[in-house]
């Protein structure tokens, strides 16, 4: 449920289902990527202590 409503509001994994349905994903499967997307990022802020951040980072 935390990914449905991550994927209308936050502006990083709402860009990146955006960019699956466009690459003709399904719906599911883009939302399951979100998950997987969203762990991901929450394991990372565990593992380095930080907080959430709303910015997108500046790749280089």
């Amino acid at each position: 449920m935390g990914t449905l409503v991550a994927a209308r509001f936050n502006p990083v994994i709402r860009a990146f289902y955006q960019r699956l349905r466009a690459a003709g994903k399904a719906k599911k499967v883009a939302l399951v990527a979100c998950m997987r997307k969203l762990l991901t990022m929450l394991n990372a802020m565990l593992k380095h202590r930080t907080h959430w951040r709303t910015e997108q980072p500046q790749h280089a």
